[in-house]
This record gives structure tokens, sequence and C-alpha cells, in this order.
């Protein structure tokens, strides 16, 4: 039974329904003998022309996880398991919350897509935190992903930053600000260039860790630009491009709420990386993320400047074997690019 034959069973089932029901088969299927071997041994794919520093991290492959789908860091083991170069766990807040009411996960099955209204559930960062103690550090990089709370006015939203900052600081390779979610209402205010200087003034003293700075897709060109330039400025260490989208114009059948992602976010995802790359590339770290569903579409973004790249949807319709299949393509196009390893081609696009 591959793949296929798995996802029509698993599509029976309601979205947030499967998810837990994954999540636990993994948590406990890694615990069993040999199962960690088998997994390794099918899904993952090593070659040197994929491995890279990036800010003093090392990273055997460029494709990662993004935030969203292990909130709770149960299932960083087997993910790892399954060949990714560096997981996100998270978003998570300092106070437990449930997130907002069901349903609130839908798939867009045509689209190879999902649109998800999930509002942070998460299980605060204590029980979080006493998960990661047991694991970190890993053997590939960790990012925590960390937002405010929703009950957290705007105003107070830089404290909860800073907890989760001092609390996390020794149990992950880098953070990851969301700012960005279209799910807790009010978050996207804070993409503004003043709340950004004074976020990344207030967390840099507190972590040696590089800082990354989650935006969203929906903001004008020109604006997106003017706050990577101002977080850059303010010493962020890089910009991943982007969270999901509230462009509800993209498919007759989205919901009007909730962020989309998936293949139906590709090409504003594409269009949007290529206009921040081509002003701010050079300046900062850039990572993208928005319907990369394989190894061409990966090595495009690389191109325009991505030094990694990250996928959620893909992994969800495409199956376990998504990250090895777009590795091992990815070395037969840097081999036939005559690149003997992956940094010659991150940008080679905008420095034509």
């Amino acid at each position: 039974m591959d793949y296929s034959d798995i996802k029509k069973i698993f599509f029976k089932f309601q979205p947030e329904t499967i998810h837990h029901i994954a999540e636990y088969g993994m948590r406990f299927g890694i615990k069993l003998p040999f199962v960690a071997d088998y997994l390794v041994d099918k899904f993952c794919y090593i070659d040197t022309k994929l491995s890279q520093n990036i800010l003093g991290i090392n990273f055997l492959n460029p494709v990662g996880l993004a935030g969203g789908f292990d909130k709770n860091a149960t299932m960083i083991k087997p993910l790892t398991a399954l060949g990714f170069g560096y997981l996100e766990y998270g978003t998570l807040t300092p106070k437990p919350q449930s997130g907002n009411p069901k349903p609130r996960l839908f798939r867009l099955i045509e689209e190879k897509s999902i649109q998800n209204a999930m509002g942070f559930n998460n299980d605060g960062v204590t029980k979080i935190k006493s998960r990661v103690e047991k694991l970190y550090p890993f053997s590939i990089p960790l990012l925590a992903n960390i937002g405010k709370n929703k009950v957290t006015p705007n105003e107070s939203a830089l404290s909860d930053y800073e907890t989760l900052v001092r609390e996390l600081k020794d149990l992950c390779d880098a953070f990851v600000l969301n700012l960005s979610s279209p799910n807790t209402p009010n978050l996207r205010a804070l993409q503004e260039t003043s709340f950004i200087n004074e976020l990344l003034g207030a967390l840099k003293p507190l972590t040696s860790k590089p800082i990354f700075l989650k935006i969203a897709p929906d903001m004008p060109t020109s604006k997106a630009i003017e706050i990577c330039n101002a977080a850059v400025a303010a010493g962020v260490s890089g910009i991943i491009l982007n969270n999901t989208s509230i462009d509800y114009s993209l498919s007759p059948k989205a919901k009007d709420f909730g962020g989309l992602s998936g293949q139906i976010i590709k090409e504003k995802s594409r269009e949007f990386f290529k206009a921040i790359a081509d002003e701010i590339y050079g300046k900062t770290v850039l990572i993208s993320c928005g319907g990369i569903d394989d190894a061409k579409e990966a090595y495009e973004r690389i191109k325009m400047g991505a030094s990694l790249v990250q996928i959620y949807t893909s992994f969800i319709f495409e199956g376990p074997g998504i990250c090895k299949k777009i590795n091992k393509e990815l070395v037969e196009l840097l081999t036939n690019d005559g690149f003997s390893n992956i940094c010659e081609a991150i940008g080679v696009d905008v420095r034509k």
C-alpha cells in the first residue's frame, strides 16, 4: 500500500482528527524496535552537495517543516526520521490556549491546499519546554516558533515574546517570530516597523540565538520591503517569506476566515518572495515558504535567494517521501547546472 492509498483513508476523516491520529502513531511508533532505522533508511537522503552552515548552524539539507504541524513538540523524533533538514516547533504561547472554535481546518483537495483557522492552539511554554528539555541539543536544527496569547492585548505583546525567549533560549537553535498568523485577532497589526524595532531591541539582548521574522504575503510589496529593511537594520537574522494568505479570491471554495496554504498560494508566494529578495538579498538570510511541493519549485526559490525552504501542506498531500524526493532531485538539478554545493546556487538569479 503506497501513500496515495493511505491518503484516501486519511481523507475520510476530519483533518484535525487525522492529524491527531497521525501524531499518536508517530509518537508511539518511533519507540518500537527498528522503526527509526527503517524510517531513516526509507525516507532520508544525504548528500554533501546539500549541506551548509548558516549563522553557525549546520543543515544537512535545505528542506524544513514549517511551524504549525508540530505545535507541541511531540513529533520531533519521528519527523526527523522522515528526512527533514530542520524543524519548527510551535507556534507556542506563554499560556496554554485551546485555539479557535472547531471546525477550523479544511482541505481544498482539488487544489492540494489547506485552509486553517487554528488560532495558536498549544500546551503553553511550561509543558512544551519540559518536552524539548529531554532531547535538546538535537541531531538537526530546531527552531522555536513563538507568538502571543490571544488574551494578550497588542500593547502588551512584547512581554509574551520576551517570556518565550527567556524560557526557550537554551532549547532551540533559532527563534521564529510569528506576527503574521491571520488567526489571532489583530496579530498582523504588529507587522509595523515601530513594533519590530521595539521587539528586536528587547529580544536580542536576551539570547545569542538567531532570530527570524515570518511575514504575511498579503501586504503591498512596498510595505513588505519597508518592514524587512527595518528588521534588518534592527538586527534580525533572517526573514521567512511567507505565512498563510487571506486572499480568498484564490479559490471559489475558500471560506472567508483563516489562512490558505499549499498549491493555491504557490504563484503568489513565489512572486512575493522574488519581489522581496530582489531588494534585500545579501542583507540577511532568506527562507522561502508557500506552495513548495517539488524540487523544481524549491530550486527556483533557492536561485531567487532562499538559503532554506519550508514545506507543510505538500507534506500532507504528498506524504512522508516528499523530503527524500525533493532532496534527491535537488542534487540532480545542482549537478546539471555545474554546482558542487547548494551554496553556489543560492541567489544566482539575483546576482545576474
